[in-house]
């Protein structure tokens, strides 16, 4: 097996060969350039060359162009005969062929469901997903703390809006123990939550929860098994695109042991559209990035980031980046010279040509490249025709999908969402039992006034009776019988009512 990935080049006019050592696949890389300069074509023959060293791959197909790869090419290809020219010309003898996909979708519609859940995504991913202030992430920060510390597990949306209003409910006594939450921001947390129920967000959320596992396959014949995530209808949402590939990165970074540096990558992550990842990102989040670029190499991960310009990643990422293809960049305006120039200036200079015009001139399917070379250091910057796929250019069919998907591995494992018992049937069962509480209670206090109207019935008949007996003769009342017709003279008066009431009321109420 070879220790490299061979990306173009070869004819005279555009230098020496060049490839992407294995070794230092997981030293990062960047695929840069317009619109229709070929990033897409470039993306695909990096992923064929991962793959057929055993590297597994994870991409998003944003345009559904990557689905090819599930296809061998063929000779019946409007381009056969471009890219048999193009093999020509580098000296690469073009064999086409089909490799290993897995095809994932956030929706379940494209391939199988990916979910997570709540609190995997963690305070600071949802806060970013939900474009929350600062205020507002701080009161996510206090319903995740809650739910730990009361057992209450947060699987799927509903669960976090079911503890959200908990937490309104409670915000005195939370507020005392945590700081300030205001009704406010928990108004808007909620509203934003129905907005990412609303673009589908909902479906993202539950268990069973994606395997990282799942994600870091070789089939039986060796070659890494390639993860297509389906992006088409994902990009109209592109904070839950951007947040999701992060979330993967991020699990990746926590779960992978050490590997220091090993033969080639364990896993390699193409992130495309990476702008939409830092655009109006706070700056926790890009040191989170950061952070994770730096230190996921040593568990043998390499990130690929896939944009229009350089300047879209933040330069202290930019510069972990070793391997770079760029292909043509547009200087329409002053500040896109400005990049231009950015762009060149970050390449081992060339004493064959200017980078900065080569950058500007380099034709659809070339590209100025830069890899990694012996002892990791940049390579010289070359002008380089890039290869053609061995895979299919271009979208497969329907039907084919539909066979790739019923082939896979874990066909089966993801397709039926699972609900067990998590924060909101938690909540809901407390809620049941305050309710019958208060019933049971309001019951007992009607009985109460049944009972307290009982007496006072019984208290006035027997008051009847006694006036009744004051006709009998005087002869007949004693010094005692004189003196119990005194009391209940006082007893059937104003004074004695209350008193009686008083006493037998809080008899009846002890009892």
């Amino acid at each position: 097996m070879s220790d490299r990935i061979f990306v173009g080049g070869g004819a005279e006019e555009y230098g020496v060969p060049q490839h992407l050592l294995l070794k230092y696949g997981n030293r990062h890389g960047l695929v840069a350039g317009a619109t229709g300069t070929g990033k897409t074509v470039t993306l695909q023959i990096l992923a064929e060359g991962f793959s057929a060293a055993g590297v597994p791959v994870i991409l998003s197909d944003v345009k559904g162009d990557l689905s090819g790869l599930a296809m061998a090419g063929s000779e019946s290809h409007k381009l056969h005969g471009a890219f048999m020219k193009r093999a020509g010309t580098i000296g690469l003898d073009l064999a086409y062929q089909a490799f290993p996909v897995v095809f994932w979708d956030l929706f379940g519609e494209q391939g199988h469901p990916i979910r997570t859940t709540v609190a995997e995504m963690g305070p600071l991913l949802i806060s970013r997903l939900l474009e929350l202030s600062e205020a507002q992430e701080g009161v996510v920060n206090i319903a995740f703390r809650v739910a730990d510390e009361e057992g209450m597990p947060l699987l799927d949306l509903k669960d976090l809006q079911a503890l959200l209003v908990w937490v309104g409910e409670n915000a005195d006594q939370l507020t005392l123990r945590y700081g300030n939450v205001s009704p406010n921001s928990i108004g808007t947390i909620q509203r934003r939550l129905l907005v990412l129920e609303n673009q589908g967000g909902a479906e993202f959320f539950g268990e069973p929860a994606l395997d990282l596992t799942d994600l870091m396959q070789v089939g039986a014949d060796g070659r890494g098994r390639i993860n297509i995530l389906a992006a088409d209808k994902l990009m109209s949402s592109p904070r839950l695109y951007a947040t999701f590939l992060l979330w993967v990165l991020s699990e990746l970074f926590e779960e992978l042991p050490e590997v220091g540096d090993p033969d080639k990558p364990k896993l390699v992550f193409f992130f495309d559209e990476a702008h939409l990842l830092f655009d109006d990102a706070p700056k926790a989040l890009v040191d989170k990035v950061e952070q994770v670029a730096r230190l996921i190499r040593s568990k043998g991960v390499g990130v690929y980031f896939i944009t229009q310009n350089p300047a879209d990643v933040p330069e202290d990422i930019l510069g972990q980046l070793g391997n770079r293809v760029q292909h043509a960049l547009r200087a329409f305006t002053a500040r896109d010279q400005k990049n231009l120039r950015r762009a060149a200036d970050t390449y081992r200079d060339n004493p064959r040509f200017d980078t900065e015009d080569a950058i500007k001139q380099v034709g659809v399917g070339e590209a100025v490249t830069s890899f990694l070379e012996a002892k990791g250091a940049p390579g010289i910057v070359e002008c380089t025709l890039i290869r053609p796929p061995s895979s299919q250019l271009g979208p497969i069919t329907a039907d084919q999908r539909k066979a790739v998907i019923a082939g896979s591995p874990v066909m089966g494992r993801y397709e039926q969402a699972v609900d067990r018992e998590s924060a909101f049937e938690m909540l809901r069962k407390k809620a049941e039992i305050a309710a019958k509480a208060a019933e049971e209670a309001e019951m007992a206090e009607e009985r109460q006034k049944e009972e307290d109207r009982a007496f006072q019935k019984a208290r006035r008949y027997d008051g009847g009776r006694a006036s009744a007996g004051r006709s009998r003769s005087s002869s007949d009342q004693g010094f005692g019988a004189a003196l119990g017709k005194t009391v209940m003279k006082e007893l059937t008066g104003t004074t004695g009512r209350r008193i009686v009431r008083g006493i037998l009321g809080s008899l009846f109420k002890a009892r």
